[in-house]
């Protein structure tokens, strides 16, 4: 294992160097800018990544002499994630990097009145100007994508996004040079392989670590088994805003490169545990259109930004909504402690509420995720209450395989009727030598009671839940129904709704 003596967080703001020591390891960025830097601009709203005042850019290294640039939400970012990293809040925009750009931005704003109370205008600015300069801005429906995690509470929508939408029209700000410069200046200020910061909080010491490779990651763990890994602190970053717990060892594993791949191997792909949720969409969209559909749902881009498959399987949820569409694909995942790593069908990784199948100092290193068969028709869909950026109710997730007209095989997953994500074994066993049919539904729909009963909670009541798990199945039937003729041609051909 490299040095690991204490460092200062070392990072760019709005373009300027900061060395940073002192502050708590549990501090956020969206504090440190306020309180500290006196950078108002950036709103503090609802402190756990839902409503997008806080929005700001944070730009690394790509590992190929060029910047990857995200927004994020400062409110559950810690501070000492930002060590090594670029920083650009909107005051930057106005007078920095791209000022042709901002000025179209400003004027699109303002020429369309985009702006009421103005609290959480800067964070629509902040993430509208990010998606411009990354040429997402390509009709409405995609401007509103884009804004899916920022909340106007004067109800100002329509406006910001008619400001979107003359964005898009305009060629985007040429920033190349300043980028190329910024990584430049960003290799400058790396601290090495691994990043180790001490600080004091109202709780004690606090250690924080930051390793670059997987074999750091291990030996670290091994010695810190009680330690919080973070990735993109979008559910332990809650913790300290919203729990206020106190945090004594925590383990960044962002930097984590290993973590980081997608690849396909035989028909089969592989997530690695520090994969975004932006980086995986495209990928899990190509596995199934319903996959690509809940993903755009996923929270807002902000949060898919951030958050990783690893860290959404790995804190145990049972309302996560990846969880249930990778069980009902059959995913495997990779765990390792020391030296040792070991395969885990992923539905045994949730053994109770708030219990996982990991011991001390293990952690998820993999996702192995196979692609549809040509005989196999999957459906995913979530329910919840508001349709963007919103925790689900009900998450259901099917993959049936088929012998000809019969039922071989099926798997069905669901979110928010457990204690965990879990499958449905007696309705499975009600759908599988038979026909998919209304009769054969009918059934399954009855044995949903034997497998689940759901809680009453603020989302949704036990009776609402079961209900609309039972309708998702008579969903699944009418789809596939309505494609039928080319189902049965399509085995062959390919032609099929979700086929490989």
């Amino acid at each position: 294992m490299s040095d690991q003596s204490a460092q200062p967080i070392r990072f760019l703001l709005n373009g300027e160097a900061r060395s940073v020591s002192g502050q708590p390891a549990t501090t956020t960025l969206l504090r440190y800018l306020r309180e500290t830097e006196r950078l108002t601009g950036t709103k503090e709203g609802c402190a756990e990544g839902d409503c997008g005042a806080c929005t700001v850019l944070i730009s690394e290294n790509d590992g190929n002499g060029g910047l990857k640039r995200r927004p994020v939400n400062a409110c559950i970012q810690f501070l000492p994630a930002m060590n090594g990293r670029a920083i650009e809040t909107v005051e930057k925009l106005g007078s920095h990097r791209g000022a042709d750009g901002a000025d179209a931005l400003r004027e699109a704003m303002v020429e369309g009145h985009a702006s009421q109370c103005g609290f959480c205008t800067p964070g629509f600015v902040v993430q509208l100007f990010s998606a411009w300069d990354g040429g997402k801005l390509t009709d409405r429906q995609a401007v509103k994508d884009q804004i899916s995690g920022n909340l106007c509470r004067c109800t100002g929508y329509g406006p910001i996004i008619d400001a979107g939408e003359t964005l898009a029209k305009l060629p985007k700000p040429d920033t190349l040079g300043e980028d190329l410069a910024l990584a430049k200046r960003l290799g400058d200020i790396q601290n090495g392989a691994i990043f180790r910061y001490e600080a004091e909080s109202s709780g004690g010491p606090q250690l924080w670590f930051a390793p670059e490779n997987v074999d750091d990651l291990a030996d670290i763990y091994g010695a810190h088994p009680d330690a919080t890994l973070v990735a993109g602190a979008t559910d332990v970053g809650l913790w300290v805003t919203k729990q206020h717990r106190d945090l004594s060892v925590l383990i960044d594993i962002s930097k984590v490169r290993d973590l980081q791949m997608i690849e396909e191997r035989l028909g089969v792909l592989y997530f690695g545990a520090g994969v975004t949720h932006t980086e995986a969409l495209e990928t899990l969209a190509d596995i199934h259109p319903d996959l690509g559909e809940m993903m755009r749902r996923f929270a807002g881009a902000q949060i898919r930004n951030a958050g990783t498959v690893g860290g959404n399987i790995a804190n145990g949820s049972p309302i996560g909504d990846l969880p249930p569409c990778l069980i009902a694909l059959g995913a495997r995942l990779y765990l390792r402690k020391g030296e040792d790593m070991r395969v885990l069908d992923l539905e045994r990784f949730f053994v109770e509420y708030g219990k996982q199948d990991r011991a001390p100092g293990e952690f998820v290193v993999a996702l192995e995720v196979p692609r549809l068969e040509d005989d196999q028709r999957y459906f995913a869909h979530k329910i919840s209450k508001r349709f963007d950026s919103d925790i689900s109710a009900v998450m259901a997730a099917f993959r049936l395989t088929f012998d000809g007209e019969l039922v071989s095989e099926a798997r069905l997953a669901f979110g928010g009727m457990a204690g965990v994500p879990k499958r449905a074994s007696h309705a499975e066993a009600v759908l599988c030598g038979r026909p998919f049919d209304a009769v054969a539904v009918r059934d399954a729909q009855a044995a949903l009671a034997e497998d689940f009963r759901p809680l009453t909670d603020m989302r949704a009541s036990s009776e609402y839940r079961l209900k609309a798990a039972q309708n998702l199945l008579e969903r699944f039937r009418l789809e596939l129904t309505a494609e039928r003729p080319a189902r049965i041609a399509g085995f062959e051909t390919g032609e099929a709704r979700g086929t490989a």
